[in-house]
């Protein structure tokens, strides 16, 4: 796919916008914005346009009033059962784009944030799941549904089970029913719960507080948390030291550090 093809993809599929370095990624799909091949193109397509964007600080992701996100779109998939293979290429070709985009947001270099006001399910909870943050209206709902059409969310598991304890996150894959935001804030999937009418605004607080971090620093943090999750214990403790003894040579540590011991506001470099 060509770069402008790209771009009108993503137009099309999402709604961007950017102010005071934060960009906001809008699911415009409805009535189910479902993660159909298109959409995760789109979003993939998002994905490098905010990580190649040097004013963009955080990057938030939203979804309808009632629907974050259905999932996967099941009339696709059913399409394409009458292909020769059966639907084989495209199915691997639809896995492996999600998980390149699930991917892409980990290492995006700008923390992502997740609003949810309404029902994420399947891949679209996978998809909140894997942001780095998630503030959520009282009104919105998280479910894995898969068992219930002999479709196991194995994807939507990864994040999943990343993020919340084992029990929950088996609880939630072997049952399919829906949980509340505030189970779902017990859980740990969710940071804040908030009513529907702040939804908005408690997320562009949040993503504000972040956004006014110097962001080198918060690129090298988000890395050096997804890498040491996936370590041993020693290694993990081997290479968080080799991080922050690069990290205490970088212009904002000297910055920082000094303004803390003179008693004074950092002036952060590029700011």
């Amino acid at each position: 796919m060509s770069i402008a093809e790209q771009a009108d993809l993503t137009t099309v599929m999402v709604d961007v916008s950017v102010d005071a370095g934060v960009r906001r990624i809008t699911l415009s799909n409805p009535p189910a914005n479902a993660l159909s091949l298109a959409m995760l193109d789109a979003l993939v397509g998002a994905m490098d346009e905010a990580s190649s964007d040097r004013d963009t600080r955080v990057v938030i992701i939203a979804g309808g009033a009632r629907i974050f996100s259905a999932g996967h779109d099941l009339k696709e998939i059913t399409a394409h059962r009458n292909d020769p293979d059966r639907g084989r290429a495209f199915y691997e070709e639809l896995m492996g784009r999600c998980g390149t985009l699930m991917q892409a947001i980990v290492r995006q270099p700008k923390p992502v944030i997740a609003e949810v006001a309404g029902i994420a399910t399947a891949a679209g909870c996978q998809l909140v799941a894997n942001c780095d943050l998630v503030v959520a209206s009282e009104a919105a709902r998280f479910q894995t549904p898969g068992v219930d059409i002999g479709l196991f969310c194995s994807m939507p598991m990864v994040p999943l089970s990343r993020k919340v304890h084992q029990k929950h996150a088996m609880e939630m894959l072997l049952g399919g029913e829906p949980i509340s935001a505030a189970r779902a804030y017990e859980m740990g999937l969710v940071n804040r719960v908030v009513p529907a009418a702040e939804l908005q605004t408690a997320t562009a607080e949040l993503a504000e507080l972040v956004a006014s971090k110097p962001a080198a620093i918060v690129k090298i943090g988000k890395e050096a948390f997804y890498a040491q999750a996936e370590m041993a214990l020693a290694e993990a403790y081997a290479y968080t030291a080799r991080v922050m003894t690069e990290n205490m040579l970088a212009a904002e540590a000297e910055e920082g550090i000094g303004a803390f011991v003179e008693k004074r506001k950092p002036r952060w470099p590029g700011s």
